[in-house]
Order: C-alpha cells, then sequence, then structure tokens
C-alpha cells in the first residue's frame, strides 16, 4: 500500500512527466525575422548575369514589410506583427525586422509576411529616411526601386514605385539542408528566420518560366523621348506586341490582363520576397 502512495504522490507531483500518462512541456523559444537584399540589391547585377549585356546598380530598393504570422498546422496562431517597417535593402547587410519570443517549442509551419503600402504606423528600418517614408506613404507604394542599368556606354536610370500589395503564404526553405515548411522552435533556442528580398526579379523577361532570364533591352527601347530615364509610364505605353524578339519573348503564362512593359514590370514587383534565401511562398493578394 505504501508503494502503491508512492507511486500515486510522484505521478501527482510531476504530473507532467510522461511515465504518468501525460506529456513532458517541450518548452519555449524564440523565432528572429530578418531580412536581407543580397550583394544583387547592395552592390550590383552584374553584366554577366544579363543575357543582353547590361549591369543594374541600385541606388534605393525600399520595401514596405510586415504582416509576419506564425501559425501551426491546425491554424493557430502564435505570433503575429500587425504593423510595417520600411526597410531600404541598399544598406548593407542583414535588418532586424520583429522578434517573436516565448513560443511553444514546435514545428510552426504556416508561416506568412506581406508587403505592402507604407500607411501611418509604418515604422522606419534600418537604411531608410523619414524623407523615404513620406515618399512611400504620399505614394501608397510599397516597393521603391531607383538605380542605373549601364551597357558600355550607355546609361538609363530609373525611379519605380509599386504600390500593389502581396500576400506571401505557405513560405517554405532550407533549414540545416533540409526544406522545411514554416519555422521551428526549440527548447531554449532561436529560429532565425530571413525574408530575402530578389531586386533582379524586376528585369525577368517571363512572369511565371523557372527559366525566365535577365533582360533590359527592352525597357531601355521604352525611353523613346531619350532623355535618359526610363519611366513607368513610357513602360506602360511599350506593348508587349511591340517589342523586338530579339530582346525576348516576355511571356506572361497565364496572367492574360498583362499586355505592356509597365503591367510586366509591376507584376514582376511582387515576385521579389522570398523566404530563407531561396525559399518560396504562395504570391496571392491580401486578405
Amino acid at each position: 500500500m505504501k508503494t502503491l502512495f508512492g507511486m500515486t504522490h510522484l505521478c501527482l507531483s510531476a504530473a507532467l512527466l510522461a511515465g504518468c500518462g501525460v506529456e513532458e512541456p517541450a518548452g519555449t523559444g524564440d523565432v528572429a525575422i530578418t531580412t536581407w537584399g543580397e550583394g544583387y540589391i547592395e552592390e550590383e547585377i552584374p553584366a554577366s548575369a544579363f543575357e543582353d549585356g547590361w549591369s543594374i546598380q541600385f541606388s534605393k530598393f525600399l520595401v514596405v514589410l510586415g504582416g509576419v504570422r506564425i501559425a501551426d498546422d491546425t491554424g493557430a496562431i502564435g505570433a503575429e506583427m500587425k504593423t510595417t517597417k520600411l526597410v531600404n535593402h541598399v544598406a548593407q547587410g542583414v535588418k532586424p525586422l520583429v522578434t517573436f519570443e516565448d513560443l511553444d517549442a514546435k514545428p510552426w509551419t504556416k508561416v506568412s509576411f506581406e508587403v505592402r503600402p507604407a500607411a501611418d504606423d509604418t515604422e522606419l528600418g534600418d537604411g531608410a529616411t523619414a524623407a523615404d517614408l513620406d515618399v512611400m506613404k504620399q505614394g501608397k507604394y510599397a516597393v521603391w526601386a531607383e538605380g542605373e542599368a549601364t551597357q558600355g556606354a550607355t546609361k538609363k536610370t530609373f525611379r519605380w514605385g509599386f504600390g500593389v500589395p502581396t500576400a506571401y503564404t505557405e513560405c517554405k526553405g532550407e533549414k540545416d539542408g533540409r526544406e522545411t515548411p514554416g519555422v521551428l522552435v526549440t527548447n531554449g533556442g532561436v529560429d532565425n528566420v530571413e525574408l530575402t528580398i530578389h531586386g533582379d526579379h524586376l528585369f525577368y523577361d517571363d512572369l511565371q518560366s523557372p527559366n525566365a532570364k535577365l533582360r533590359f533591352n527592352a525597357l531601355a527601347s521604352a525611353d523613346t523621348n531619350d532623355d535618359g530615364e526610363v519611366t513607368l509610364a513610357e513602360l506602360a505605353a511599350k506593348k508587349l506586341v511591340d517589342i523586338d524578339p530579339a530582346d525576348g519573348a516576355y511571356g506572361t503564362g497565364a496572367a492574360g490582363d498583362v499586355n505592356d512593359l509597365g503591367a510586366f514590370v509591376t507584376d514582376l514587383s511582387r515576385t521579389v520576397g522570398h523566404f530563407r534565401g531561396e525559399g518560396e511562398c504562395l504570391a496571392t493578394d491580401p486578405k
């Protein structure tokens, strides 16, 4: 009887032990969300990356990031960033976005984030200035890309603001050598997650093909007044059917409503977000 009581007491005093039929707590950990634009944005996209010999150097690459949400398989939300932060990815190095503390240690397989127009609650992140934020808010921009394209002695500048919001959902990427959906929180650990911005996507010649190439000849030809700047208005005036076949096919896939270079580049601006480097997310309209 004494032994039985002792076992009962042990189970009551350590009720969380699996040996008594109750799972031991997994503990908690943190998730640190950062963002980075890689060398293509911080330094340049070299001519060797382009099919037509251009190179690109960005002077600004502003992105409004937010809406980060971490949920499990059931859809239960563990953490959420409801505000947004403006980051200039030309600034050197990985940039902090938000850290979520004390999440249950387990896989959180449903991770999403948003790129959306600047709002009154948008905060300044690394590299961005108050003047940058004013421009983004006034123009209702989510992405701003500014820089110079060079091909030999020819130079073209661009200053493009995009206001279409995008939700990046079902994110997955490589962690410890394996493709992993979402994040993995371990007891006392920190899962460092990078939202990687791919600036080269603005110069793809196809909206959906995995074999899309980088090109600039067609975009440069849109500068019909030959003032050295390629504007979005000029791109909108350049119909896809009028592009010289030698400058690329400019495939639209299932995007049947994209008929000009302005709409084409705007659509490409919704593909700049990635997860843990080359990891993919599903790009959709925010709900």
